[in-house]
């Protein structure tokens, strides 16, 4: 696992030198601590952090091939590297390490940017072919590895992170506009846009090439069609699904560092602990963390499936330093993101990281199997698609205005109204929902933002993409490729690195992805029960039942209480005069969001969270580049996606179908 950067210019006579790339390296020096390489020549700049894995002593990048034309930086493992070797081989190439990342080298000398689709596991990578003067830029299927990009006065910059890009292009943080308003929708900034105007994110599953100062983008790889697979029995389908999850678990355990476990003691991460205490010859390394407050304390649970698998099992019941936790977290992002979810996963990867290397975790089950309960109440709500357009309209329009703010059941009724899809959205977007009360954005911020698009369009092209026509299905299809990979493995990716730990995903590993989405939804969501197979097999290889049925928390943490001891005054940051002068709010509109919390009692920790990660972002990263930065003093872009048919971003008034 390493971090990438360099610079490819359009001419070869471009001065690029090895000490601009070293400065792009240091910006990430923890997501590879062990080694530095850089390769520099003809107007091209390759360099990389390593964190060493396989091949602790020959493993140094960049890599090249036989005749020295082909040089490669990577970020990531390839798990197939064993079986792929020995077919180069045969076809006359030599190798000279060890590493997974030779293979990619020869790989490329067979097959040109093609060579990623046989590569089995998770990359970002950039490999730079002199006698072609092409960088090829790519990132892994679903998105593990992030990789961002900026073509600027005809120089192509990537890096792992945007730090890396804004050290040595001071003027590429621009901000955004579009990136902003998309955050407060999701509490995360959708691929492909950044919240920087000029720099991009590579999507997962798709190939960059930069040739003659001209940049080529195409995909690679989407999720198959759903519902293709039907097994005759429950037996026939957990028989396959063992067979195939314990293989991914297994090639996901060639290290050559200290290796170990995430353990939540949910279904997810138990299941990936018991298939590795089968393929491991040793007691697995485990790692959970617990809270002293005991609503928010799992750590029995995980306890329980460590005990059952005769783990090493590591635990820590934390009273953490949340103000300087979030203070160090919002200084390292690159973007605002709003999941809190980063701080235990911060924790867990910090004390993992004191122990093994290399840790393997549960993401990915919820949206691959249906795991979260928003999947279960859409099914439930079915019923409601029986109310005739003209009735939920007349509603939305005629009846909800006069409804009093703050009435019970109100959001509720206005989601109801909703065609299914645009509930969907409306459900998990923070904004709409707070606007149909009370106005937020400053009239200002409006104005840019009305010659961009439509946040809720980053949902609907995803519906329309969707290779199904089951609702269920599709809603899958739109988590993996938004929440899963901007979210949920951004969390994972920067937490980890952060404390210079790799962290291994079996349940993503595309090939079982590939049969997973096949299999009908009725084995994913039946009746009420969801991750219904995935829960059946945990039971099969003998996760205790206890921590498969119950309330699903993960790595859960006491955010409400926190912010009413220990982050209270650093929520009230958000009605210092800096806060609000920024310009992007009604300052009305923060007011009102905070007596909710403050003065009312209405626990709307979500948007108060997602609007302290707003601020702390233009403090604590934002700032360092532009002095002040807000609305009113910086450059705030509205970029513009291509828009599809859909309701209005700005109306306040309700929406029509």
């Amino acid at each position: 696992m390493c971090g990438i950067a360099g610079v490819v210019s359009a001419s070869r006579e471009s001065n690029i030198s090895e000490a601009l790339v070293r400065h792009m390296c240091d910006q990430i020096m923890y997501r590879g601590p062990d080694d530095e390489g850089i390769y520099v020549a003809d107007g091209a700049g390759l360099g990389m952090r390593r964190l060493s894995i396989i091949d602790l002593s020959g493993g140094h990048q960049p890599v090249f091939n036989e005749d020295r034309n082909a040089w490669i930086v990577f970020n990531g493992e390839i798990y197939n590297f064993p079986e792929l070797r020995p077919e180069l081989e045969s076809r006359g190439h030599r190798f000279y390490t060890k590493t997974d990342t030779e293979v990619i080298i020869h790989l490329y000398e067979e097959m040109g940017a093609d060579c990623v689709k046989k590569l089995r596991g998770m990359f970002a990578l950039a490999l730079y072919d002199k006698t072609k003067r092409k960088l090829t830029l790519a990132r892994d299927r679903l998105g593990k590895k992030p990789l961002y990009y900026a073509l600027h006065k005809g120089n192509l910059y990537f890096a792992s992170e945007v730090k890396s890009i804004l050290a040595v292009a001071p003027e590429l943080a621009e901000v955004n506009g579009q990136a902003l308003l998309e955050y407060l929708y999701y509490q995360y900034v959708p691929e492909p846009i950044s919240a920087f105007t000029g720099i991009q994110k590579l999507p997962a599953g798709h190939l960059l090439e930069f040739e003659r100062g001209e940049i080529t983008i195409r995909q690679y790889w989407d999720l198959p069609r759903y519902n293709t697979h039907f097994p005759k029995s429950e037996e026939e389908c957990l028989e396959e699904l063992e067979q195939r999850l314990l293989e991914a678990t297994k090639i996901r355990l060639i290290s050559d560092v200290p290796l170990g476990a995430f353990l939540s003691g949910g279904t997810d991460s138990s299941t990936i602990v018991a298939l590795m205490a089968r393929a491991s010859s040793k007691p697995v390394k485990t790692f959970s963390i617990g809270f002293t407050k005991d609503d928010f304390n799992e750590a029995r649970y995980a306890r329980m499936v460590a005990e059952k698998f005769g783990t090493e099992h590591h635990e820590m019941i934390l009273e953490p330093d949340v103000v300087q936790t979030v203070e160090h977290l919002t200084s390292s992002l690159e973007e605002p993101f709003g999941d809190s979810s980063m701080l235990p996963t911060y924790y867990v990867s910090q004390m993992a990281r004191q122990h093994v290397t290399v840790a393997l975790s549960g993401d990915g089950g919820d949206e691959i199997f249906a795991g979260y309960d928003r999947y279960r109440i859409h099914a439930d709500r079915k019923i409601f698609e029986h109310i005739p357009e003209w009735a939920r309209k007349f509603y939305r329009e005629r009846i909800f205005p006069h409804v009093p703010r703050g009435m019970r059941g109100r959001t509720l009724s206005y989601n109801l109204s909703l065609p299914w899809q645009e509930r969907y959205i409306d459900r998990i977007s923070f904004l709409p929902d707070f606007e149909r009360d009370t106005e937020l954005l400053s009239d200002e911020f409006r104005a840019i933002l009305r010659r961009g698009d439509d946040p809720g369009n980053v949902l609907r092209r995803r519906f329309a993409a969707a290779p199904t026509d089951e609702p269920v299905s599709q809603l899958l299809y739109v988590d993996t490729k938004t929440y899963l990979v901007d979210d949920i493995l951004t969390k994972v990716d920067r937490m980890s690195m952060l404390n210079s730990l790799e962290v291994r995903v079996p349940i993503l590993d595309h090939v079982f992805v590939e049969w997973a989405t096949g299999l009908g939804s009725e084995w994913k969501l039946r009746g009420r029960e969801q991750k219904y197979i995935l829960r059946k097999l945990a039971e099969r290889i003998g996760v205790p039942r206890e921590t498969l049925y119950r309330e699903k928390r993960g790595f859960s943490l006491p955010l409400v209480h926190w912010m009413r001891h220990e982050l209270k005054d650093m929520l009230m940051i958000l009605l210092e005069p800096r806060t609000l002068e920024r310009g992007y709010f009604q300052p009305s509109g923060i007011r009102t969001v905070m007596d909710d919390y403050l003065l009312r009692g209405r626990a709307n920790t979500g948007r108060l969270w997602r609007l302290l990660m707003f601020e702390l972002w233009h403090r604590n990263f934002l700032e360092k580049y532009v002095k002040p930065a807000g609305l009113f003093s910086l450059p705030v872009v509205a970029d513009s996606r291509r828009k599809v048919p859909g309701p209005a971003v700005f109306a306040s008034a309700p929406v029509g179908e």
